[in-house]
């Protein structure tokens, strides 16, 4: 199955890592340490016209992507239709 990012983008279910909410993860320094270092390799990629909401890290092998996404963390992971908020 494949999930819908936002805009044109999607992504395979099979290579989601994980669907992270900006607000709540970004209070960590090390959250945001990884999605500076993500920034910096050039590993991020901004599906979002207006203010990302949530952060998608996803792995393929050796390459690992890291998505922006306006859409809202919980309607993400509806739409993978496993639930899992811990």
């Amino acid at each position: 199955m494949y999930l819908h990012l936002g805009q044109s983008v999607v992504v395979s279910e099979e290579t989601i890592i994980g669907i992270f909410d900006l607000d709540n993860t970004t209070e960590s320094h090390i959250t945001r340490r990884f999605l500076g270092n993500a920034e910096k390799t050039g590993s991020v990629t901004n599906v979002s016209d207006d203010l990302p909401n949530t952060f998608v890290v996803c792995s393929d092998g050796d390459v690992n992507r890291v998505f922006l996404s306006q859409l809202s963390s919980q309607t993400l992971s509806k739409r993978t239709g496993t639930m899992r908020f811990e």
